[in-house]
């Protein structure tokens, strides 16, 4: 895949548009809730704290991240809410998306500590980009998920 032919957008809530906000609302849920079959509220009032990654090809969302402040969700920072449109998730976006988060935390906040709760067929996934289990693995929203951290 290339990504020189996507458009990455970091953005506050108070940046995003009434359009984007509906767009990134939609993708999440299509993702978490419609294909996943995980019958959860979404609108967890993190969003209006946190910064958005938006990943877009030809003007389309196809990738996604939220990046939460320490103190919000959890005592450090957080990634979550990384959703990849099913016909891009063969190209390795995932990966860029992780790191685009894991930078972007690291020049907004102070330690470069981020947590994430991790479904748990991702742990692979998450180990490669320096994630570390914390604790057992746990239900949320009907899927297996698990704690992980990078304690920066």
């Amino acid at each position: 895949m290339n990504t020189i032919a996507l458009q990455w957008f970091w953005k506050t809530f108070d940046q995003l548009t009434k359009n984007e906000l509906y767009e990134l609302l939609q993708f999440r849920q299509e993702i978490f809730v419609v294909e996943q079959k995980s019958w959860y509220l979404d609108a967890d009032s993190l969003d209006q704290f946190s910064h958005h990654l938006l990943v877009k090809k030809n003007n389309k969302l196809i990738g996604y991240l939220r990046l939460t402040p320490p103190g919000k969700k959890y005592e450090v920072a957080s990634i979550g809410r990384i959703a990849i449109h099913h016909d891009m998730r063969r190209d390795k976006i995932g990966s860029k998306i992780v790191k685009e988060g894991l930078e972007k935390s690291s020049l907004i906040y102070a330690s470069n500590a981020l947590r994430i709760s991790a479904q748990e067929y991702l742990i692979g996934f998450y180990e490669e980009h320096g994630f570390k289990i914390e604790g057992e693995v746990y239900d949320e929203d009907g899927i297996p998920h698990i704690q992980m951290l990078i304690d920066g």
